[in-house]
């Protein structure tokens, strides 16, 4: 008979984290590559509606359930005139677009980005350009979007065609400021001292408004704590959140040490954390800053393809990651990552939505479909709603050459209240064998195995492309059932699961 491992888990209704902010399953869409242009937006496309936007992108955005998108960057909006996208489009300006190299042709802009919205059921997380301009710009923009009327920007809007205010809530005060890259980089007291100022006449135009600082671009940042700490004690008193960001790679080809990188976002996310209430001690201050992990994937593939770019194309094909199945295990394990930190945690953002390191891949003039990663992030996004529980996990583990103690199981769960429904979401790490699971839920008497999703492969460098649009994706063949209050499933080798559980009537 063969051995295999074992985990045992415990979860109980009392056990809670927090309630899940839905925007945790938030999505980025930049002008970048063909993530507007020929991704949501393709005028000539035999699907396009009447203001150009695919409406098989926006069926896939709505599978996903996506509840926030930020826009328009990114690297891109420290370079950016809002000014240039709002009006008659016969008058808006070509521009260099210098983050990327590319020509901006700007037919896409606040307005119509509101629309795109509205239409695939989302909400906006607006960014201001704290590069190339700043507090002046960012008080118009709030003015244009949200004041309701009787102000030259408002009534600029209005004369646009947009009588009612956006009411954008949401709002990025710029992009990775800490790196050199960035136009417009800038130390941690240049960069807060413009964001507190941005941030107070942002407010002062619209009070109900949140705002999110810039927080270090990765952990790897050698400015990385400090630039927050910094940070924060300029802007305190004015903002709800700092930003994190983070893509990881396989690039040494070891799958066992690549999936085992969500312990370095939960580091990070403590880290953060502990620094956000550092400050807080240090201000003797009330008020707790929440953490917007405002970008987070995988992004590697696309690297060589990138650079033998051709500069100043229009919407040239650029960071087109096409992901591999352990990609989809990996960004699994991150979405349990984020849950599992859902009480700081408030706001992540997968970046991003379209073609751009995306679930969402397009032809141009033809057809959408959805990568690997497409369905974590759906599963995740549709069925953990709800409270977070806090699971009592006892998981054997393995050392990689990053990390040591790596639990083969990497587990949360998800209890909805409302509609009597327990999702555990679960993925097993280890490569060649399969793993029981044992989960306690006799504090859920009377629930039942409604389905127990499962995103298995043989191969571990399988993808979804155009041709093969099915050769990863999930199935409900998973065994989970109920016996003498205990969940008991056996969890393929190396595999994403969702069990979910109803209670019977």
């Amino acid at each position: 008979m063969s051995s295999f491992k074992k985990a045992n888990m415990i979860l109980d209704k009392d056990f809670i984290i927090s309630t899940i902010d839905k925007r945790i399953y938030g999505s980025f869409v930049e002008h970048l590559g063909r993530c507007v242009y020929e991704g949501i937006y393709e005028p000539d496309h035999p699907l396009a509606d009447e203001q150009g936007f695919r409406k098989d992108v926006i069926e896939l955005v709505q599978q996903l359930n996506v509840p926030l998108v930020r826009y328009p960057g990114g690297n891109f909006v420290s370079g950016y005139n809002w000014e240039d996208g709002v009006g008659p489009k016969e008058n808006r300006p070509r521009r260099l677009e210098l983050a990327w190299r590319t020509i901006e042709t700007n037919e896409v802009g606040t307005n119509e980005f509101a629309d795109w919205a509205r239409k695939a059921n989302t909400e906006v997380n607006m960014a201001v350009n704290l590069g190339t301009r700043g507090i002046d710009a960012a008080r118009n923009l709030v003015e244009y979007c949200n004041h309701p009327s009787g102000s030259y920007w408002s009534d600029l809007r209005i004369s646009h065609g947009y009588k009612q205010p956006h009411k954008f809530k949401t709002w990025c005060l710029g992009n990775e400021m800490d790196g050199p890259w960035q136009i417009g980089h800038k130390t941690a007291d240049e960069y807060g001292r413009i964001a507190v100022e941005a941030a107070k006449v942002m407010k002062w135009v619209d009070p109900t408004i949140e705002l999110v600082a810039c927080g270090s671009s990765s952990r790897a940042m050698k400015t990385f704590a400090d630039w927050e700490a910094t940070v924060l004690d300029h802007t305190y008193d004015h903002v709800e959140y700092i930003s994190l960001h983070t893509y990881y790679a396989n690039r040494d080809n070891d799958t066992a040490n690549f999936v085992a990188r969500s312990l370095d976002m939960d580091q990070f996310i403590r880290s953060v954390t502990a620094i956000c209430d550092y400050v807080k001690a240090k201000k003797r201050s009330k008020k707790t800053i929440n953490l917007s992990f405002d970008e987070w994937n995988v992004w590697y593939h696309s690297h060589d393809a990138d650079r033998k770019l051709e500069p100043w194309q229009i919407a040239p094909p650029q960071l087109e990651d096409v992901y591999t199945f352990e990609d989809a295990i990996l960004v699994g394990c991150m979405l349990i990552t984020l849950l599992k930190h859902s009480d700081r945690v408030k706001i992540a953002c997968m970046a991003q939505l379209v073609n751009v390191i995306a679930p969402i891949m397009t032809d141009k003039g033809g057809e959408a479909w959805k990568q690997t990663i497409f369905y974590p992030y759906m599963h995740a996004s549709v069925y953990g709603r709800g409270v977070a529980l806090n699971p009592i996990v006892h998981s054997q583990k393995y050392d990689s050459k990053d990390f040591t103690d790596v639990p083969y199981l990497e587990s949360t769960a998800v209890y909805n209240e409302e509609s009597n429904e327990l999702t555990i979401f679960a993925v097993n790490r280890d490569l060649n064998e399969p793993l029981l699971l044992e989960c306690d839920i006799r504090s859920f008497q009377g629930y039942r195995v409604v389905e127990h999703i499962v995103l298995e492969n043989d191969d571990v460098k399988a993808r979804n492309t155009k041709e093969h649009q099915g050769r990863v994706a999930p199935h409900s063949r998973g065994d989970a059932e109920v016996k003498d209050g205990r969940v008991v499933s056996m969890l393929p080798k190396f595999s994403w699961n969702v069990i979910r559980l109803a209670k019977q009537q």
